[in-house]
Parts: C-alpha cells; structure tokens; sequence
C-alpha cells in the first residue's frame, strides 16, 4: 500500500471556504480517478499557526502504478484548478510513503 501525502497551510482568511471546497470538490475529484482506494483529510494540530493553518490529505492507493497513473494523468489538471480557485493562498508540500507491516 502508497501513501500519498499532500500537507497544505492556507490563509486563515480562506479557512471555512477551502475546508468545504477540500470536502466537496477536490477530494472527490481526486478519488473519481479511480487510483485511490480511500482517503484521510486531517488537521495538524500543536503546530505554530502564526503563517496560516495546517492540513495533511493522505491517498492511499493499492499499488505504485496507481500512484503513477495519477501522476501523470490527473495530478497536473487538479493542482491547476486548486490555483485558479485559490490563487497563491495556500503553498502544498507532496510526498510518497509506503506502508510498512
């Protein structure tokens, strides 16, 4: 199993309104790619909130050619969209784990 980890700090100005569009919009987006088998959308909490608000969107998919194909087929269209809603309110950090057992 992939984990692939999105950690997003927004604006407090957008909180209520990116939360709902997160919930409503892109998650949905990106799970109708049908290249993830679920999802978590989690809060960072203890963490210095003075440059915006903390959140982490975990994607786990079942193999890395899944993760591949969102990569090179969704992920540039979804990222694109979350900029032209947003604008530059919001800076991503994305990475891939693997679960270990």
């Amino acid at each position: 199993m992939f984990i692939y980890n999105v950690t997003i700090k927004i604006e407090p100005s957008i909180n209520e309104a990116w939360v709902q569009w997160m919930k409503t919009t892109h998650i949905p987006e990106v799970m109708a790619t049908n290249c993830f088998t679920h999802h978590n959308f989690v809060k960072l909490l203890e963490v210095d909130e003075i440059d915006g608000i903390t959140y982490a969107v975990q994607y786990y998919a079942e193999s890395k050619a899944k993760y591949n194909k969102y990569i090179e087929q969704f992920a540039t269209q979804l990222r694109e969209a979350s900029f032209r809603v947003w604008g530059n309110k919001f800076i991503a950090f994305r990475s891939l784990m693997q679960v270990v057992n």
